[in-house]
This record gives C-alpha cells, structure tokens and sequence, in this order.
C-alpha cells in the first residue's frame, strides 16, 4: 500500500513522535509498502492515512477525512493525547478517536484511559527497540565513548526531553537526599523543552553535586550513557508508552519507574521498581536501596530481561499489521 505517516515532529528533531514515525517507516517498508513521513498535509492521495497525535494532529485528520472520506485511517494516541488533551480539547481530539478506522496504544492499560466506546479499535503495540551494549559496563573516565564516569560511581540515567510531563528533574531532587556516602550519580540526556527548563537543569547542576545535564545526545551516546549505567529512572507523571523503557528492557538495564499507567502498562502490574509519581523522598529509597541491595538490583535486571521479548521489532511490526488490518477491514465496513 501506499502510506502516509502524518507527526508534528519536523525532520531532524530527537522528539519521540519523529522516531516512532521513521521507526514505523523503515518497517512497513521493510514488509514491501511505500511509506512517507510528512509535518504538514495538503491533500496528497494514499491508500493508508496513519497520524500520530490525535490532538495536534487533527487537523490534518480533518484534511484526510474531507479529502478522502472512503480511505482507511489509523490514529496513534500519545500520553498527552489521553492522559491531558481528551480532558483539555475534548472536540478535536474525541473527533480524531471517533475518526479513526484503527487506534494505537503504546502501552497495555490504554484501553482503561480512553472512553469504552473506541476500545473495538483498539491495537496495542510496544514499541521497539535494537539490542544495545551491555548494561553494567561503567569502568571509569576515559574509556572509548565514555561519559566519562567515575570508577566507584554507581551510574543512574534520566533519558528524554526536559519537560513538565517527564518530570524531568525528580532523580536529581532524589539523589540530594541520600546519605553522604552514596556512590549515586543522576546523568541526564535530553533538550529543555524551553528556556525554563535549561535554567532548571543549570541551577541544579550548579547545587547538586550528584547531578549532571549532557544536554541532547546522539544515539550512540544514549546508547553508551545506557551501557554505563547501573540504573534508568522514567519519572514521567503522564507517558504514552516511553520508548526509552523499551531500549532499557532490550539492554538489560533496570528499571526504577513512577508508577503512572503508561509504565506499569508496559513494566507489569507485578513490577518490583515502582515508586509513587512525584514522591521525591519514596524515589530516594528506592535508588538508596537499588545501589545497597544486590538482590534487589538483580531482581529488577531479571524483570526486564524477561520483558525484553515484547519489545522487539518483529513484535512492533506485528501490531502495524495488526491496525492496518483492522483499519481496511473497518473502513470497507462502513463503506460497504
């Protein structure tokens, strides 16, 4: 088929919609359809419309739906979608729900998030990740690709744009809290959303000396800050389903996770690394007792390695399939 994949992610940015998007790109294409990746539509023709976003998306979900009422339409519902935008602009983003032939979520509990009536169209799928490094390999500054971590540092990685939502600042804020002789560190990857947050991540950095901001990073060096690190706390208070938790299971990394839907739908509900959203002193003992407590440590790495399976990329592109499916069989139902 003929694709179209609608973000509002411009090309180049790190944004997660842009890397879902190109993502789901190169492995449609991969099972033989031609897919393009577009910010902005203007009416071109297609056999599929697939947006990511149903709020900020709606608009082109508009577009399509005038110009194409009798094509099949998928909508990928984002954290914000569900868990802000349903409740802030219920019009336009109710309408790309009720739109769509096929819906998807990104983690197991959507279903619970959204109004019963679109829960028919429902598709989850995980997102994917490639195997990266092995985890656990922090052997000291000046090693190839090094953060340059130190040798008796016990390595924890915030990954993801700063921002209100990821709640980006919560590991650092925990970490002043441990006892002097923690060998805890916080490494942050990710842009500020805005000025304010590049300030926060300054200021934080200037009086906490267990904290560090390396600003954005490229994939590979994610990938290397991931390999040296003992640990990855996702803080976020709303998520649709964090890719980087998928790259954190593929590896083998820990987990310490607020305890928001969007991660225990894809942790589990029998997840042992939870701690409650926004509770900076629960957090802090929860890392104190990560860094302590080998066994605990090593429950949390047996966790996610028996998580990894679901996120594969075989996995991810048999749920593409699945929406598709589900979307053309939808659509010649209500052309029919």
């Amino acid at each position: 088929m003929e694709i179209l994949i609608i973000t509002p992610a411009a090309p180049g940015s790190k944004a997660g919609n842009r890397a879902t998007a190109e993502r789901w790109q190169g492995l449609l294409e991969q099972a033989g359809h031609r897919v393009s990746v577009m910010t902005e539509y203007q009416g071109e023709p297609c056999d599929l419309f697939l947006a990511l976003h149903a709020w900020r998306s709606h608009g082109a979900i508009r577009a399509f739906q005038s110009a194409w009422p009798a094509k099949p339409l998928i909508v990928a519902l984002t954290g914000t979608d569900i868990y802000r935008h349903q409740y802030e602009y219920p019009e336009q983003t109710l309408y790309s729900m009720q739109a769509a032939d096929a819906l998807i979520g990104l983690h197991a509990k959507v279903g619970e998030d959204i109004p019963g009536r679109f829960q028919e169209k429902l598709v989850t799928l995980f997102q994917s990740a490639e195997k990266p490094e092995e985890p656990g390999t922090n052997t000291g500054a000046g090693g190839k690709g090094s953060v340059n971590s130190g040798p008796n540092t016990f390595e924890v990685c915030v990954i993801g744009h700063l921002r209100d939502e990821k709640d980006s600042l919560r590991a650092a804020q925990a970490a002043r809290l441990l006892p002097p002789d923690s060998r805890i560190r916080v490494s942050c990857a990710g842009k500020p959303h805005d000025a304010h947050w590049k300030n926060l991540a300054n200021q934080e950095m200037r009086e906490n000396p267990r904290f560090r901001w390396l600003g954005e990073l490229e994939k590979a060096g994610v990938n290397r800050l991931m390999a040296e690190s003992q640990v990855l706390v996702m803080s976020s208070i709303m998520e649709g389903g964090a890719n980087a938790v998928s790259e954190a299971c593929r590896a083998g990394l820990p987990v310490i996770a607020s305890d928001i839907p969007g991660n225990v739908g894809l942790l589990g509900e029998d997840y042992a690394g939870y701690y409650p959203v926004g509770d900076t002193r629960a957090l802090a003992r929860v890392l104190e007792r990560a860094e302590k407590d080998a066994g605990f440590l090593e429950q949390l790495r047996e966790q996610v390695g028996r998580l990894a399976a679901r996120f594969t990329p075989e996995n991810e592109l048999k749920a593409l399939e699945q929406a598709l499916s589900l979307a053309l069989t939808r659509c010649s139902g209500r052309n029919a």
